[in-house]
């Protein structure tokens, strides 16, 4: 069960001043915790998110959790959009400008090179806070459930961007076309 006092200094933590991508790695632990997403208004214009008090030209874009902070964001959000909801969004929001193309492997991933063009697009565009907490799922609901950020779906209120973002993520997976020996939705 979480206090309100672990909400509250957690909540301080994602919303103090956010770190580019590239001092991330070093600087991310490797325990537990929660991390969020920020981008400033420029970027994904039509997802307002709350503004970051320690830089407040960012906006929220994403909360997650992770059993290791480090390897979450460094091997998965910044490498692999077949194991990350984020990457996957974002590829979904920005197919249309940004022309990334899809294929199968066991799932819908980007092709090699427009995954590194998303982490380009990522690096230059979003910044990174966290918070370390030794079980981070509830803490992951209860600050979803606060904060509101708007690229998240699960435990996210129904509302426009909620549905723009399973949309985003519904083109994204139509993108790659259906699966080598797949027939009008059957295998």
């Amino acid at each position: 069960m979480l206090n309100d006092a672990t909400v509250q200094r957690a909540t301080a933590e994602l919303l103090s001043a956010p770190q580019t991508l590239d001092s991330v790695a070093r600087a991310l632990p490797t325990t537990a915790g929660v991390y969020a997403w920020w981008a400033p208004p420029e970027v994904l214009t039509s997802f307002l998110g709350p503004v970051n008090s320690g830089d407040a030209g960012l906006r929220l874009l994403y909360l997650g959790k992770a059993g290791r902070l480090r390897s979450r964001v460094a091997s998965n959000h910044l490498r692999d959009s077949g194991r990350s909801t984020l990457r996957r969004t974002l590829a979904g929001l920005l197919m249309p400008a940004e022309g990334y193309r899809t294929t199968w492997t066991d799932r819908v991933v980007l092709v090699p090179e427009d995954e590194q063009r998303l982490t380009r697009w990522m690096h230059h565009h979003l910044t990174l806070t966290w918070t370390e907490h030794p079980d981070p799922v509830p803490l992951e609901k209860e600050l979803i459930s606060r904060l509101r950020p708007p690229l998240n779906v699960e435990g996210a209120e129904h509302c426009a961007s909620r549905a723009r973002v399973k949309q985003a993520r519904a083109f994204y997976y139509a993108s790659a076309g259906p699966r080598a020996g797949q027939v009008d939705g059957f295998h």
